[in-house]
């Protein structure tokens, strides 16, 4: 019985380094198209670089603003099919990664002060403090959550003054992701949820201590719950 020898020439050669170069200097842009990055709600002004040392000016989370980030795509990650996107902004405050696959969507270890604007008016939240935040969503639902997030208030509710800042641990609740923000007295908070579908809904609760406090949260759009009043919001990222 004759053996077939499979022989390595020039041409098969000359390919195989062609396909790595074409791999290497891939434009970031390109490459961020075909992970499909903007359809998880993704975007930025311009993308510049390689797929292995790009930068992402003014990029942006929905209306949520990130800065100008350097990223990079693991090669090590594409090999098992995914794509692990590492990012990072000029100072270091920004920095972690995101991981996407056909059934999955992740963020790791994401360390990021982000403003808020008016993403959550007529709540006072003016930014998300992230601290080694890490969510894994499969398919629709949330598979694991851990991190810690702070809130930063700034003014009042109807009159009745807020505390400056929540805080509180991911975690899934359900198919969704649990942000759920207390002050240090327990007697304001923010529970988050989110959806893989980048939805979520806002319920801010505000223990009432007085009926003239009572009387100013009612006319500010509170409604009474317990032993306080709460005001829920919805919207998408």
């Amino acid at each position: 019985m004759r053996r077939l020898r499979l022989r390595t020439g020039p041409t098969a050669l000359f390919g195989a380094m062609l396909v790595a170069a074409l791999l290497l200097f891939l434009p970031m842009r390109l490459a961020l198209g075909w992970i499909g990055l903007g359809e998880e709600g993704f975007s930025a002004r311009s993308v510049e670089g390689s797929v292995w040392d790009g930068r992402l000016v003014e990029a942006r989370f929905g209306d949520l603003s990130l800065g100008t980030l350097h990223a990079g795509v693991s090669p090590l990650a594409l090999l098992i099919g995914r794509a692990r996107i590492g990012l990072e902004d000029d100072l270091g405050g920004l920095r972690g990664a995101i991981t996407i696959s056909r059934h999955r969507r992740a963020l790791d270890h994401v360390t990021a002060t982000l403003p808020t604007g008016r993403v959550f008016a007529p709540l006072p939240v003016t930014s998300l403090i992230l601290e080694d935040l890490t969510i894994r969503f499969a398919d629709a639902s949330c598979e694991a959550a851990d991190g810690r997030v702070r809130a930063t208030l700034v003014g009042d509710a109807g009159g009745v003054p807020l505390p400056t800042q929540l805080s509180g641990n991911a975690r899934c609740d359900g198919t969704a992701l649990l942000l759920p923000l207390a002050s240090q007295a327990g007697t304001e908070g923010v529970e988050l949820r989110v959806t893989a579908d980048g939805h979520y809904s806002a319920q801010m609760r505000i223990a009432a201590t007085d009926p003239v406090a009572a009387e100013r949260l009612a006319a500010a759009g509170f409604t009474p719950s317990g032993s306080g009043y709460r005001l829920t919001i919805q919207g998408s990222f």
